[in-house]
């Protein structure tokens, strides 16, 4: 970092953001964790990214810029190599008649600004970026992914047609389509067998985009060196295989679980990417607003009862957890998890993996976790009556229950633990707060237009009392796009965040849930006590620019006529 722990101490005091306890805190936790101070800050969810940055910047007296909010033409871009802009980290990003406009994340560093002033004869003028922005923009450099195989493998045909060299560097090529899904912030790689080629396609903010063709004379060599890296049996190919493996990359040692099936035309394998560098989200990364984060708050500071976080698989449930997880992991605190599977290490956690074949189930796993003499404790998913049962009695005797339901919203927990035989008066006693989500796709920065949308276009999509109490009456409305470009693979998406629903078990909520009241009446209860919905929330989000209306639509998954 280029000012001390000290410096930063005393300038985060003097600002007012944290006290003298707090940073102590996340000092230990920092040193704990082997993590350097502003990573422990986010995690934390005590000060943003950027609010670090702008305090490190003002104290130097340097222009302070966002790389990720602004559009960085190609020629400038590329005025430094990837590898010399990795190195140094940092990326120029703007060109005019007073020179260079350089963001660094030291901006002390001479060396690489008289390194370009020499190499384009203007002058540079620095500002600062912080390394996660920089980082997150190098994606930038990323070439097309069919265009570096080829010339990996030395294909020199027309279209339809593949000459591949004898020689394959098999190694390489299963490195480098880890790396590029990396880069790309893919959570899963699939490599598909079809009749004439193998596809390769990335899964990026949820949804699976075609990358790249290989030639079906590949697919079984490519798979072959995926069951030798994840220790399968590489004579199988008949039988479903489940393993996994670690890469060492730049950034870090990247976890790697991987699926192989049999299919008609081979083995398909599926790699999901467990990465964790500047992958580390805290509940105000996720998009949790305010209002919603104080509810959150107030319920996980607790000591004793449940936070149970709801959606579909893939909606951010666990990422949820784990942001909650690394605010309350402290010292003086014995935290326990049984997950199915553990995806994230967490230093300071005692994290149990279920093991069908051991007998190591959720409820077992549970019981003796509370032989543990746990604080708090992470149940992976409440799936059954008995890890249900066992769950809520847990939360009775003094502990802090976490753990993940598959419903559709907030209110449908409440019926769902009632289904599985625990007592609504028990329900009503535990359980301190319910989160809903889903994610949405973020509009890219990079290419963000404004747009005019008619009062009529609009009525189409959504309801017409909907419309005028989050938009106004008015004839037209201006919302935000993204057009497409080469960071969002022309999609005109970048990056994900949440929409949530926080239901905040009231007095009259409890009532309703000793009382066997369904769903329906709790949430009409909890909106009367300022609940807002999955919807009003996505809602919000278009107004701030930070999606599209279509897209809150297609997740949440709302009827609106």
């Amino acid at each position: 970092m280029i000012i001390s722990d000290d410096e930063l101490l005393g300038l985060v005091l003097k600002t007012g953001l944290i006290d003298q306890k707090k940073f102590l805190e996340v000092a230990t936790y920092a040193k704990n964790a082997n993590i350097n101070l502003v990573d422990a800050f986010i995690e934390k969810d005590v000060i943003s990214d950027e609010q670090i940055g702008i305090l490190i910047a003002d104290h130097l007296k340097i222009p302070f810029v966002v790389l990720g909010k602004i559009t960085i033409p190609d020629e400038v871009f590329h005025i430094i190599p990837e590898k010399v802009a990795r190195k140094y980290k940092v990326i120029p990003f703007a060109r005019d008649q007073a020179g260079i406009k350089l963001a660094m994340a030291d901006p002390h560093n001479d060396e690489i600004a008289l390194l370009i002033a020499k190499k384009t004869g203007q002058n540079v003028s620095r500002f600062m970026a912080t390394e996660r922005d920089i980082y997150n923009t190098f994606r930038i450099y990323r070439k097309e992914l069919q265009r570096t195989f080829d010339k990996l493998l030395n294909v020199q045909a027309e279209k339809g047609t593949n000459i591949v060299a004898t020689n394959v560097p098999m190694e390489k090529l299963v490195d480098l389509l880890i790396n590029y899904a990396y880069q790309d912030k893919a959570s899963d790689i699939h490599i598909e067998p079809q009749i004439k080629e193998s596809l390769v396609r990335f899964r990026i903010d949820g949804i699976l985009q075609d990358v790249l063709f290989l030639p079906k004379a590949l697919h079984d060599q490519v798979v072959t060196r995926i069951k030798v890296l994840s220790r399968l049996r590489t004579d199988e190919h008949l039988s479903p295989q489940d393993g996994k493996m670690r890469i060492t990359l730049d950034e870090e040692d990247l976890d790697i679980r991987v699926s192989i099936i049999p299919i008609a035309d081979g083995e398909k394998a599926v790699l999901r990417l467990l990465a964790s560098h500047y992958r580390q989200f805290s509940l105000q990364d996720l998009g949790m607003s305010p209002k919603d984060l104080q509810k959150v708050e107030s319920a996980f500071t607790k000591s004793y009862g449940m936070v149970l976080s709801t959606g579909p698989t893939g909606s951010g449930k666990s990422t949820s957890i784990y942001a909650i997880l690394k605010i309350l992991n402290t010292r003086e605190k014995n935290i326990t998890t049984i997950e199915d599977p553990v995806e994230y290490r967490l230093k300071g956690i005692n994290q149990i993996q279920v093991n069908s074949k051991t007998n190591l189930t959720f409820a077992s796993g549970l019981r003796s976790i509370l032989r543990q003499d746990p604080n708090i404790i992470f149940v992976g998913e409440i799936r059954d009556s008995e890890t249900a049962g066992i769950a809520v009695n847990a939360a009775l005797t003094g502990h802090l229950v976490l753990s993940t339901l598959h419903t559709n919203d907030a209110a449908t927990a409440l019926p769902r633990l009632t289904d599985m035989k625990v007592e609504p008066f028990l329900v009503a006693s535990t359980v301190n707060v319910i989160i809903a989500q889903r994610l949405i796709r973020k509009i890219c920065e990079m290419c963000r237009v404004s747009m005019t949308v008619s009062q009529e276009e609009l009525f189409k999509q959504l309801p017409s009392e909907l419309v005028k109490s989050h938009f106004g009456d008015t004839p037209s409305y201006r919302f935000y796009q993204g057009q497409g470009c080469k960071i969002c693979h022309f999609t005109g998406y970048a990056g994900r965040l949440g929409v949530f629903e926080v239901l905040k078990i009231s007095k009259e909520i409890k009532k309703l849930i000793t009382e066997k009241r369904d769903s329906d009446v709790i949430v009409r209860q909890a909106i009367a006590e300022g609940m807002s919905t999955m919807l009003d929330d996505g809602l919000d989000k278009v107004i701030k620019g930070l999606t599209t209306i279509e897209e809150v639509l297609r997740a949440t998954k709302i009827e609106t006529a």
